[in-house]
């Protein structure tokens, strides 16, 4: 009988160096990742490392214009005071300075459902759920929502940001300062952006928070490389943002090589497994080939075998 090689039927054209070539270039195909991304904003600001905690400190003292001390991160889902009642999902849930709430939301899309309303139901949601049996209004902390947008909401001003409050109708005057809604509507940065590329207007003039809203909406943008960079440099808190997402970045660049690794493990065994069977199958039809020469029936060396009839019967 005549045994048949594996290694001749083996397609094994890649070869151990090529594999960690193309698992490099595989890696370096992922393009930065944009801050505007739902789960990419979440996750920078919900790090435990030093750099996301940082940054989110300072990003929210820019947008409440006060210094933030303490900050804790926070469930993200708010449940209903009662058993049917809607269940919110926040971005980013933080406490700070002994008690004060944010929620932080970065919004991409303009959805058909009623934004301005979803800010006051957030609001008074992170109101309710601070006081409990007992406790006094008087003791009720500030709660902070802000909202980034990649789209204009209110196209009758180019102000950025808009802040809400409880206000007298006509004479301005304050109810409270404990509850404040925020939105900053990163489109209306463009001009800014345009002068800076002009040579018209420099970094240093503008706010701390338009700076944020720069950085999310350009960060992977063509050509905007020198923009960041100098965001990078002026802005601590955007330092070690971008310090924050690019460990993200490097994170996932491991995880798109594990990824490719397993894939090549899979094809490896697939062709191995397939050589075998190849194998396999060539010996018995030498194994056929040798009965039919002896003289035995086809079903007979059916049997044997295991091939199939017509397969014999083509040998």
């Amino acid at each position: 009988m005549q045994y048949i090689s594996v290694k001749l039927f083996f397609p094994f054209t890649r070869s151990y160096v090529e594999i960690k070539r193309l698992a490099r270039e595989n890696a370096a195909r992922a393009k930065p990742l944009s801050p505007t991304l739902d789960f990419v904003f979440k996750t920078l600001f919900s790090g435990k490392d030093e750099d996301s905690r940082e940054a989110l400190r300072l990003l929210l003292s820019s947008c409440i214009h006060r210094q933030v001390q303490d900050l804790h991160l926070q469930n993200t889902e708010i449940l209903p005071a009662f058993l049917l009642g809607k269940v919110f999902r926040l971005d980013v849930h933080v406490t700070f300075n002994d008690g004060e709430q944010a929620d932080i939301e970065m919004q991409v899309n303009r959805s058909d459902d009623d934004l301005k309303a979803r800010s006051l139901l957030y609001a008074s949601r992170l109101f309710e759920s601070q006081l409990g049996r007992g406790e006094r209004f008087k003791d009720a902390k500030r709660v902070y929502i802000i909202f980034f947008l990649d789209f204009v909401l209110f196209p009758q001003s180019a102000k950025v940001p808009r802040r809400y409050v409880f206000m007298e109708e006509t004479e301005h005057d304050r109810l409270n300062e404990l509850i404040e809604v925020i939105y900053y509507e990163m489109p209306k940065t463009a001009d800014a952006v345009r002068e800076y590329f002009e040579g018209k207007e420099t970094l240093k003039t503008l706010p701390t928070e338009q700076k944020w809203c720069i950085y999310f909406k350009y960060r992977v943008e063509e050509g905007m490389e020198p923009l960041i960079d100098e965001l990078r440099l002026e802005e601590e808190g955007i330092m070690r943002a971008d310090r924050a997402l690019r460990k993200i970045e490097r994170d996932r660049e491991k995880r798109a090589r594990r990824i490719f690794w397993d894939n090549q493990r899979l094809v490896y065994n697939s062709d191995i497994d397939a050589a075998k069977e190849k194998g396999r199958m060539a010996g018995r039809e030498e194994i056929a080939r040798n009965a039919l020469a002896e003289g035995l029936s086809i079903e007979i060396v059916q049997k044997i075998t295991g091939l199939d009839i017509d397969t014999i019967k083509k040998l």
